[in-house]
């Protein structure tokens, strides 16, 4: 990296595997933006990757709000730099079945997944694009391939496969690669969250989930990261348009 860091923004990178993600970038040695719905939830990551040696600022954006994005992405451009890396990982869960699952349910996890990497891809392109260098990462899941009580979230995470494509095909001209990287089971608030769901101690969710998965483990926030950062460095400027599931196995 020159003196001057590339700058990269990481969404829903208060915690899980966006927090991970944006501590891997700024070891990678890039300024990172951690972008989260409240600016004060991000101090945590900020504060790890500042003591870490890196460079950090935190950004507080509801990515599903176009004009919050607009703000976001300019004051990132201000105070740090140009953005040409854009990992779009703000993710949230309504669960239910589809009998159910509210349009309102429906709705915000349409919002937060496919609105929002939509907004902050067509804001950071700009950059990327006059910078003809840059690197988008769509966060899919597993789930794309069909979850019980998830119609919405892998409506939503098959969509954003279809979106990285798509971007991949636009922006491949200027020097922009679009990637999805699609976790398997990876040990979060939000797999917590669906143990509760369910009705079953996280502990015991994590046990049995580990034997349906090939390498006999779950997946950790940090798994993901480093698929992320390659997809983001130079080296990976002939992979665009591709999903990556990180599982621990292969998937149907």
């Amino acid at each position: 990296m020159s003196s001057t860091p590339r700058v990269a923004i990481v969404t829903g990178a208060a915690r899980g595997i966006g927090a991970a993600t944006a501590q891997r970038l700024a070891s990678d040695g890039y300024a990172v933006a951690v972008l989260d719905l409240s600016e004060p939830d991000c101090a945590a990551t900020v504060s790890a990757i500042i003591d870490a040696g890196g460079q950090a600022l935190a950004v507080g954006v509801d990515v599903s709000d176009e004009e919050q994005v607009a703000a976001g992405v300019a004051r990132v451009a201000a105070e740090l730099g140009p953005p040409v890396v854009l990992v779009n990982n703000a993710g949230i869960i309504r669960d239910n079945l589809i009998f159910k699952m509210s349009s309102a349910d429906w709705d915000a996890v349409m919002g937060v997944h496919l609105r929002g990497a939509f907004l902050m891809s067509r804001a950071c392109q700009a950059f990327m694009t006059q910078a003809q260098f840059g690197r988008i990462v769509n966060l899919s899941s597993s789930s794309a391939q069909g979850n019980r009580g998830q119609a919405n979230y892998s409506a939503a995470k098959a969509g954003l496969q279809g979106f990285t494509k798509t971007l991949a095909i636009e922006l491949g001209r200027f020097g922009v690669t679009a990637n999805a990287v699609a976790p398997g089971f990876i040990q979060t608030e939000m797999t917590a969250a669906t143990a509760a769901r369910i009705g079953m101690s996280f502990e015991d969710f994590l046990a049995a989930a580990a034997t349906q998965i090939p390498v006999q483990r779950v997946g950790q926030p940090q798994d993901i990261a480093a698929m992320i950062s390659f997809l983001c460095s130079p080296e990976a400027g002939f992979v665009s348009g591709q999903v990556i599931y990180v599982a621990g196995g292969p998937l149907d």
